[in-house]
């Protein structure tokens, strides 16, 4: 890499003495903390799991840039903040990366383009891109080791993903007010791991087409776990009666948010009349109280347990449903707790959407979207693995990725190279100097 040797910048002085800058310092990073990223790779296999389904047709005799290190060399991108494959113009001679790509700062040929790079995202086809999509859920699965879980909870949700162009697949969504994707995100709430994401046209998915989702789902993860009982968790869209007979044929649980109509009205009129005199006795700001009711939709063809939510205000009645195959607990803990805990899936799909920006699926084919979603879900492991290994009554334990991100990823460092080692010389005034070397030892293979 060239030194760059512009003229130097001039700045105001300081106690006398004349300041001057230059971009000129060398071998130094911005990113050091791809570190991290790179041994909590090494811990987990995430990209290895990936790289070896992608089929590789190039003679190997000819081959620069291996699929492993093109993969690795995006997801850190991404990781990092730099999710444009633009961004790859530059960090490709960044010494950090290469050496967390596996090459070395100075002798080490430099990561590959941004041309090279978006060839491998257009290049798998349908078939590699399911293979991809399950190795996911394997991964998912495999994250938990031998301690296999008796029972979870997935969380499934859409989230708006507005377009950049025309693209394959993109939807006008008249409630959005915009031309979008409706990707569906798969997480364990209660671990904060994502299973799945999936792209989608920008609709709300049918019946049909939610139980073909959740089906592969759960089959892959009965492969795994054949023992495990499964518990699905989600808003309105999802309380179909195909999903919901699907689930009772299998033995899988679920609890589903159910849009009010006048016949479940009707069901839980008394009570609400209830409560709304209580709240007038005790001159409240609001009264909420919990029941259930046994209601079939005319498309049901059965009658399931539906828990109501009552909340009497001064502005009236407010009225909140649920559906559930569960025979226990009470009302008020099927809603308050359980139910009511799917609030943090939106949590985890804001870390994948907004702060690991998985919404940049600016591609024309839906293929090469679908593969920047499986490239952000590699990222998001990554950096929940880095998070992970904080101790747990550290500040930054329960942090968000972009804090993760400034205090531990975006840390400068000096990297020098000798004919015997490579020594990377970070920042001494490092405020997360005992965390990096905490988490760096944990996350330490085991010896042999």
């Amino acid at each position: 890499m060239d030194e760059i040797t512009d003229l130097p910048i001039d700045l105001p002085s300081v106690c006398r003495k004349k300041i001057t800058a230059a971009f000129d310092g060398g071998r130094i990073t911005s990113d050091g903390g791809v570190m991290l990223l790179s041994a909590a790779e090494r811990r987990i296999g995430i990209i290895d799991r990936l790289w070896r389904l992608i089929p590789d047709r190039r003679n190997p005799f000819l081959v620069t840039h291996s699929v492993a290190s093109i993969l690795k060399a995006r997801i850190f991108a991404i990781a990092c903040g730099y999710e444009d494959g633009n961004d790859l113009g530059f960090l490709r001679t960044d010494p950090a990366f290469k050496l967390a790509c596996g090459r070395l700062p100075e002798e080490g040929k430099d990561l590959c383009s941004q041309p090279t790079l978006s060839r491998w995202e257009n290049a798998p086809d349908i078939r590699s891109l399911i293979r991809l999509t399950y190795a996911l859920v394997d991964q998912y699965c495999h994250s938990f080791g031998s301690a296999i879980p008796a029972l979870i909870t997935l969380d499934i949700d859409d989230t708006v993903d507005v377009v950049h162009g025309r693209q394959q697949m993109s939807f006008f969504n008249a409630h959005e007010g915009e031309y979008c994707f409706k990707p569906i995100h798969v997480y364990d709430v209660a671990t904060g791991r994502p299973v799945v994401v999936i792209l989608r046209p920008g609709k709300t998915p049918s019946g049909k087409e939610v139980r073909g989702w959740v089906r592969k789902i759960v089959r892959r993860i009965r492969k795994h776990w054949p023992d495990t009982h499964i518990t699905l968790r989600g808003d309105g869209h999802y309380a179909r009666p195909e999903v919901m007979a699907w689930a009772e044929r299998k033995g899988v649980d679920y609890i589903f948010g159910l849009p009010g109509s006048k016949p479940l009205h009707a069901k839980v009129e008394a009570f609400a009349d209830h409560i709304r005199v209580v709240r007038a006795e005790q001159a409240a700001a609001a009264v909420r109280g919990y029941t259930e009711v046994r209601h079939g939709a005319g498309s049901w063809g059965c009658e399931r347990r539906v828990i109501a939510r009552i909340e009497a205000t001064p502005l009236g009645l407010d009225n909140r449903f649920v559906v559930t195959s569960l025979a226990d607990p009470d009302p008020e803990t099927l809603y308050a707790k359980i139910y009511c805990a799917r609030g943090n899936a939106e949590n985890l799909i804001k870390l994948h959407k907004s702060q690991l920006k998985s919404d940049r699926t600016s591609c024309r084919c839906p293929l090469a979207n679908q593969m920047r979603l499986i490239l952000h879900t590699a990222a998001y492991w990554l950096v929940l693995a880095v998070r992970d290994q904080i101790p747990k009554a550290h500040k930054l334990a329960t942090a968000e990725f972009n804090t993760i991100r400034l205090r531990l990823l975006k840390i400068g460092a000096r990297i020098s190279e000798t004919s015997h080692r490579v020594k990377i010389a970070f920042a001494a005034a490092c405020p997360e100097a005992s965390l990096f070397r905490h988490i760096m030892a944990a996350l330490k293979p085991a010896p042999a």
